[in-house]
């Protein structure tokens, strides 16, 4: 009697932007062994890296874990639902990384299916330099980890979010937030009349 084989399930992949945030007294050398544990295990559970990018050193918007700045770095990968958590696992495990956030980005991906560049895969080091705000700013704003204040107000962090792991700030403009409130006070003060008009139109009135 013939035996029938049952070709296994096919396994749909998910995928996914992960952002962290490093110390910034942490040194290139020490950035790149973060980066290889995260590449580690993306490959041990059958994911695949398809962008890693060095955003630099940037300004936090309030102190993480006494921090005012940190080091950001941008993963994007496709694998399955246990990817995810053990990653995120890994750089909790991590003193070096204050914060951390993940996004699905798109569902029901095959796995053969994707293509890597390897010059989107290297890590490159930077200069120990602050970075100013950029499109990549924009990005993590988009995942939610940057506050969106409005201009010429500060933003306070709640106390109970200053050692949180989960989702990363950067500083809001100061330099706009001044120019705003400059612009507030030179619109108000030429809507207003001045108190030597109002005095020169009565004496010619009474003249």
């Amino acid at each position: 009697m013939a035996t029938t084989v049952v070709a296994p399930a096919k396994r749909w992949a998910r995928e996914y932007e992960t952002i962290y945030i490093l110390r910034p007294d942490v040194d290139n050398d020490r950035a790149e062994k973060i980066v290889d544990r995260a590449k580690d295990v993306i490959a041990r559970l059958d994911g695949t890296l398809t962008k890693l990018d060095n955003w630099g050193k940037r300004k936090l918007a309030y102190p993480i874990q006494k921090n005012n700045r940190g080091i950001f770095v941008y993963l994007k990968y496709v694998g399955f639902n246990d990817l995810v958590p053990e990653l995120e696992r890994n750089l909790r495990l991590l003193d070096e990384v204050v914060r951390f956030q993940t996004v699905l980005l798109a569902e029901d991906i095959d796995p053969a299916s994707v293509a890597v560049d390897p010059e989107e895969v290297k890590y490159l080091h930077l200069e120990d330099e602050e970075v100013t705000e950029d499109a990549e700013l924009e990005r993590a704003r988009s995942l939610g980890m940057v506050p969106r204040a409005p201009r010429g107000t500060a933003s306070e962090p709640p106390a109970d979010r200053q050692e949180d792991r989960g989702g990363a700030e950067a500083t809001p403009d100061k330099e706009g937030a001044a120019e705003a409130t400059e612009e507030a006070a030179a619109e108000e003060a030429a809507a207003e009349p001045s108190a030597e008009t109002d005095s020169a139109d009565t004496d010619r009135e009474e003249g």
